[in-house]
């Protein structure tokens, strides 16, 4: 990979980006993110931990470090290792498809990519049965992969079949031209109709397996929910959630900050029994709106309710006096 906004031809590499920094003031992996916008803050940052970022002739393993004008940064991207992943022949509910992406209604209990202790079975494992030529779109473990869905939350999720789909796909997300609407039964209900709660999300100092509301000066980093009641349901209520950002357990953990957290949910709520047996947390990702990334044309994405989402929310109703 050549890439240089102001190189000096004898230094490149085959796998080297070297920037010469014309104003600084920002932070490493703020100021990278916004002036390499193929890769995702989370790849550069991941970068900077592995000592693949030089600021002048120096490896910099702090992604805090101020940028300063004049300063010359490296980046070594490392060689791409091969795919190890299989096939599976896993069913998929395809909600629209051409050469370019695939947009599909996710089952709960489905994890999006591999990780530790889930190896097989995800969607990556099925999509390459649906698709051969998608492995190295995006990353060894997670080709093609736009955006995520927890494991236990069903619903729409586009994946790019192509190199030029994934980097159109991903600045559509990142600059929020793409918007994504999802619904979900929760505990109680708001005295107002709708509202927005802006408060920053980042891991939970106490237990790492969690997110949860921390200050951006601690690592947080800025995330935005609309809301709105669809339906009351005595002590319940179905809301809609619309994102503006889209950070880890984002819906789960600023409705759990409201006071109302998603039905079902192990981790953000009490996990307190209903009477009705679900798949997973009652949140399911119903409508995604894009724009094709060669045709421009816009495509909205409806991904019906599973019926255990269902069968609680009539299950709701005729609990109400």
């Amino acid at each position: 990979m050549n890439y240089s906004l102001d190189p000096s031809p004898s230094d490149l590499e085959d796998d080297s980006i070297y920037i010469d920094v014309q104003q600084g003031g920002d932070r490493l992996d703020r100021w990278l993110s916004d002036h390499l916008p193929e890769f995702s803050r989370a790849r550069l940052q991941k970068l900077i931990e592995q000592g693949q970022v030089w600021v002048n002739d120096a490896p910099c393993t702090s992604k805090k470090q101020a940028v300063q004008a004049g300063d010359r940064i490296t980046v070594t991207i490392p060689e791409v290792e091969p795919l190890d992943l299989s096939p599976e022949a896993i069913p998929l509910d395809i909600l629209y498809e051409d050469e370019h992406l695939i947009i599909l209604n996710k089952a709960a209990g489905m994890v999006v990519h591999p990780a530790p202790g889930h190896p097989r079975g995800t969607l990556v494992n099925a999509l390459l049965a649906h698709c051969p030529n998608l492995p190295g779109i995006g990353g060894v473990q997670r080709p093609g992969i736009v955006h995520r869905l927890d494991k236990d939350t069903t619903g729409a999720i586009a994946v790019a079949k192509t190199d030029l789909a994934l980097q159109h796909l991903q600045a559509q997300f990142k600059t929020k031209t793409a918007r994504r609407e999802y619904l979900a039964v929760v505990h109680g209900s708001p005295s107002a109709d709708q509202g927005t709660v802006d408060q920053p999300i980042g891991r939970n100092v106490s237990d790492r397996h969690k997110m949860g509301i921390v200050p951006e000066d601690r690592g947080g980093r800025r995330a935005v929910t609309h809301w709105s009641v669809v339906e009351r349901l005595g002590n319940y209520s179905l809301l809609q959630f619309q994102l503006e950002t889209g950070r880890t357990h984002q819906i789960r953990v600023h409705a759990a900050f409201l006071g109302y957290p998603v039905v079902g949910d192990p981790v953000y709520s009490s996990n307190r029994s209903i009477g009705v047996k679900l798949s997973g947390q009652a949140l399911h990702a119903e409508r995604l709106r894009l724009q094709h990334p060669v045709t421009q044309e816009w495509i909205e994405a409806i991904a019906p309710l599973p019926q255990s989402l269902i069968t609680l929310i009539e299950v709701l109703r005729r609990r109400q006096p």
